[in-house]
Parts: structure tokens; C-alpha cells; sequence
């Protein structure tokens, strides 16, 4: 199906996302038929609990960007390569229970504000010293809806108004009362946990999600965030079980400023950016590597990608070859290049002769996966593997010396030196053989992300191969990794598990494969893949059974 760009609702957005629209819509339009796309039975459905990044952007989406969620989150396990695989294994333990509760009081706080209560709330009581049960069930009741991704049922909504007017009776205030309703909301299993419910499909006896379920996956996929009101009426209606109504949503979204938080969602998750939170430098030898410096890192490799795949709809292959970025006064002083807009962005376009191309030369990647005070070959060419090729690398055997690597007085000067004693080890040769020449082509990037030429005055040598493929320095392994199957297949298999919200089935794989060459065949554009998944009978197909809530909430958590 073509969309011209006249279909589009005109927004009011800034410039930068109304580029993102232009790229939808050619996106739509490259984006391959899916008549001939193989039948699934798919994998069962699932409970997973809330990630941290998804829970912030439902608060903001439901109540507005000025509500603070101030908190800690209990860590997700990253499960084959991604934290929202992770999160389908995941528990609520009783500390993290109570840190939920205190982010519940914060916000309904918040939400009922005098600054805010007018705005968010939508009706005034009759008196704001007493209850009022028809202005608090007409809040909850659309709040609701939003933060259970369904329809509440009555005595779902009766028992939190019942609170509510008890609170404010209690209290003599309206508003309090009201914040006692929502703080149990906010704790709910029904918020905290994405539960997706299956029904019987007459037309194929077989079962399939629910419209509510169906619609859930759909808007976490492109926005990483709850469905809204337009798409909950979709499910209500029926309309989002057919085919017309399913694309017709999915365009929406995918045409709206936010698709840009659920592809950054996505991609932070996918080369494991949260890993900025525990980053540390060592200040005396890295003293441009600051905070804002690594503030900066991250988000430098999200506006890359946003601008390569959502605003130019270029080929994702480019994301390893490109010499476009941006830049900041912070970072222009590790990369030791001018930043134009002191103290904010600006584009910037590493020279041609620059050793720089690629997201895999940024400091997001060469520093991230370094040590707090070098670099390291290894964690790099591991990084590349396993992030960006999808291919696991084994955990090194618990007994191994490490002495003649890290030894100050080794005669060895450069990395790859020292690396060679690895190599004559039987317990370390096969992964190191793997992981090594990847990591030596960034080794005239320092532990920060810094060029060097030498290191302790020897020249340092960045040749090497991966999968077969020769290269001489990080840009060639760019060149390399854009050509290589394995990258742009890593990209589909990580974007399905993550739209799925669990690994990926055996049953599974046909499908993967059909959606890989549909990728290949659309130029390779990540909009159309997006769009592809998204609009695909595969993405809402399910199995019997389901993974029970009682495997993903302990029992000392239960709510």
C-alpha cells in the first residue's frame, strides 16, 4: 500500500520532526506486500515486567513531560542481547515493590498539584474538602484506561474511587483522595506488568492476542510507550483486527514525532546504552572525559541514528560507514575538533582523511567498552560480535591469567603485543581469535575515545579481518561490517524479539528469514522494516501457552 505525503495530518512539531515524517512516508512507500508471508504459529504470550525507559515514557505521555519520576528501578538481565527480553523473566522483589509504591506517591502528588490539577484532572469537585464519586471515577476511569492499556472493569474502578472518597472524607481533601485512587493504580500489576491476553479466533479455531494485546505490542514496537486513546478505540471498535484498520493504525503511529522515542528505545537498548549509567573514566588520565562528556556520547550516537534512519531513511548499512554526526563543546574537546554552538548541538561531518567513520568509532562505542583506565581490543571486538552481529561470545574460563596482559613492565608496548600471549593459551585462542582483530582496527582510540598514533612509542597496528573480510584500520572495518550479512540480520532478529518481547521461537525462524529479505529487497531502509513487522500477521500470532504471571511476580511482591 503507497501513502502519499498529502495523507498525513498536518503536526505541529519542529523541524527535525517533520523530516521524520517525510522519511515515514517514503518509508511506506518502499515497504514490501506481505501477501506472500509465511504462516507462524508464533510463541506464547507473555508477562514482562515494565522497563525502566517504558514506564518514564507512559507517565510522560499520560500526564505530561513536567511530571519528575524521580526513582531507582530494579535492573533488568539483558536476555540474548536485550534488556526487554529480559524484562519477560523479570520479578518485582519486595525493595523494588516499595520503591514503586514511593514513585506511585511522588507522581499522583504531582498530578494533583494546584498547578496541575486543572489541566490534568478534567473536572472539579463539588467541594475540595469532601469526595466527589462522579468527578473521581470520570478521572480514573480515562486514566485508567491508559495506564491498564484496556477498559477498566466496574468493580475495577468502583474499588479505587471507593479509596479515593475514603481518603478525601478521611482527609477532608478531594484532592489528596484523588491521589490515593491513582498511587494504587500506579502499583498495579496491571501497569507494572505488560499481560497480554489471548481469544478464541473463530475464523481459524485457533486462538490469537486480544485487540487490547494486539494493540499493546503495536505501539511498544513504534513508540515504546501505551497505546493512546485513537488506537484503544481501534481495539474497542474491532477495527484494529482487520487487516485495513491494523495498517491504518500502524501508519499513524509510525507517522507521529514519537516514533523517534521508540526506534531511540530500541537502538539504546540494542547496543546497550544503558551501560552509560555505570560508566566511569579514571579523571587523571582521561581529564576531557567528564560527565557531560559522557551525557553527550550517548546521545550523539542516537541523533546519528535518528538522523541516517529516520530523517534521511537511509540504508541502515550506512549507520557503520557514515562521516555525519554532531557535536558539542564537551565533546568536540575529547574528539579535539571545534564545536560551532558553544554549549549546544551542531552538525558536524568528520574529515575524509579522519580515522572516524561509523557508529562503531564513536565515543559511545570505543569508550563504552573500554576500561576505566585503557582501551580495550577485547571488550571492543566482543562488543562488535555480540551487539551489532548478534553472534555470542563465550564467558572466559574463570582460571585465566590475566598477569602477562595487564603487566606495566612487560617488554610488549602495544595491545596487540600483549594480546599474542592470549593466543598461544588453548582456553582463550578460539574467542580471542574472534574478538581480537576487531578490536585492534579501533585501537588508535584510546580508554576515552581519544586518537592516538603510538602507543608507548611504538606504532600501532590496526589491520585485520572479520568473517574473511581484510581491513586496515576502523574504517575499513566499517566498510566491512556494511557488508557483511550478519549485520543486517542481527538488526531484523533483535527488532522482532524486541517487538515480540521474548526470544525468538525455532518455529520462529521462517518468518525471520522472510522479513530479512524484505529487508534487504526495501534497500535496507529501517523504516520499512519497521513498518513491515509492524503491519505483519506474524507480530500477533500466538501459541496456546502463555507464560503465567506467577513466573514474572514473586510471592512476596504479590499487590
Amino acid at each position: 500500500m503507497t501513502i502519499r505525503m498529502t495523507s498525513f495530518p498536518r503536526l505541529s512539531m519542529s523541524r527535525f520532526a517533520r523530516s521524520v515524517v517525510i522519511g515515514m512516508a517514503v518509508a511506506v512507500g518502499l515497504s514490501a506486500c506481505g501477501d506472500n508471508e509465511p504462516v507462524t504459529t508464533g510463541g506464547p504470550s507473555t508477562v514482562r515486567r515494565l522497563t525502566e525507559a517504558q514506564y518514564r515514557n507512559i507517565i510522560s505521555d499520560v500526564f505530561g513531560s513536567h511530571i519528575i519520576v524521580a526513582g531507582r528501578f530494579d535492573p533488568l538481565v539483558r536476555t540474548d542481547g536485550l534488556l526487554t527480553v529480559g524484562a519477560s523473566r523479570a520479578n518485582i522483589t519486595p525493595a523494588g515493590f516499595e520503591r514503586y509504591a514511593a514513585l506511585a506517591r511522588s507522581i499522583s502528588l504531582q498530578v494533583v498539584d494546584e498547578q496541575n490539577r486543572a489541566l490534568l484532572i478534567g473536572c472539579a469537585p463539588v467541594s475540595p474538602k469532601a469526595a466527589d464519586e462522579t468527578c473521581a471515577s470520570a478521572f480514573l476511569g480515562k486514566v485508567g484506561r491508559l495506564l491498564y492499556r484496556r477498559a477498566l472493569s466496574e468493580d475495577e474502578l468502583a474499588q479505587q474511587v471507593k479509596i479515593a472518597s475514603a481518603a478525601a472524607n478521611t482527609r477532608r481533601d478531594f484532592y489528596l483522595g484523588l491521589s490515593y485512587g491513582l498511587q494504587g493504580m500506579l502499583q498495579s500489576p496491571d501497569f507494572l506488568f505488560i499481560s497480554e491476553k489471548t481469544e478464541s479466533d473463530a475464523s481459524s479455531k485457533t486462538v490469537r492476542l486480544d485487540a487490547f494485546s494486539k494493540a499493546t505490542r503495536l505501539s511498544f514496537l513504534l513508540w515504546n510507550s501505551s497505546p493512546d486513546d485513537t488506537l484503544l478505540k481501534a481495539a474497542e471498535s474491532g477495527e484494529l483486527n482487520t487487516d485495513k484498520g491494523l495498517e491504518k493504525q500502524a501508519d499513524r503511529l509510525m507517522a507521529s514525532p514519537r516514533l523517534q522515542t521508540g526506534v531511540r528505545s530500541f537502538f539504546t537498548d540494542m547496543l546497550a546504552l544503558d551501560d552509560f549509567a555505570t560508566l566511569e573514566k579514571d579523571s587523571l588520565i582521561y581529564p576531557a572525559f567528564g560527565l557531560s562528556a559522557a551525557d553527550d556520547a550517548k546521545e550523539q550516537v542516537l541523533r546519528t541514528i535518528d538522523d541516517q534512519l529516520l530523517v534521511k531513511n537511509s540504508d541502515y548499512r550506512e549507520l557503520f560507514t557514515t562521516r555525519s554526526t554532531f557535536m558539542t563543546s564537551a565533546l568536540g574537546l575529547v574528539y579535539r575538533v571545534p564545536a560551532t554552538v558553544p554549549g549546544g548541538w551542531s552538525r558536524f561531518e568528520f574529515a575524509e582523511n579522519d580515522p572516524r567513520a561509523g557508529i562503531q568509532t564513536l565515543m559511545s562505542f570505543v569508550a563504552l567498552h573500554s576500561h576505566p583506565g585503557k582501551s580495550s581490543p577485547t571488550l571492543r571486538g566482543k562488543a562488535v560480535r555480540e551487539l551489532l552481529l548478534c553472534q555470542k561470545i563465550s564467558d572466559p574460563p574463570g582460571d585465566v591469567d590475566f598477569s602477562q596482559f595487564n603487566d606495566p613492565n612487560s617488554p610488549a608496548k602495544t595491545a596487540r603485543d600483549r594480546l599474542n600471549a592470549h593466543s598461544t593459551l588453548p582456553a582463550c585462542a578460539g574467542c580471542h581469535k574472534l574478538m581480537d582483530p576487531i578490536g585492534l582496527a579501533m585501537e588508535k582510540f584510546d580508554g576515552a575515545g581519544q586518537f592516538r598514533a603510538d602507543e608507548n612509542g611504538a606504532v600501532i597496528d590496526t589491520r585485520g579481518e572479520i568473517n574473511g573480510i581484510p581491513f586496515a584500520d576502523a574504517k575499513g572495518l566499517g566498510a566491512a561490517l556494511s557488508q557483511d550479512p550478519a549485520a543486517t540480520s542481527c538488526v531484523v532478529n533483535r527488532i522482532y524479539a524486541y517487538a515480540v518481547g521474548r526470544s525468538v521461537e525455532r518455529n520462529e525462524r521462517e518468518i525471520v528469514s522472510y522479513f530479512e529479505k524484505a529487508f534487504a529487497s526495501d534497500k535496507y531502509r529501517f523504516t520499512s522494516l519497521l513498518r513491515q513487522i509492524a503491519t505483519s500477521k506474524a507480530l500477533y500470532a500466538v501459541g496456546e501457552a502463555p507464560v503465567r504471571a506467577a513466573e514474572a511476580v514473586t510471592k512476596e511482591s504479590k499487590l
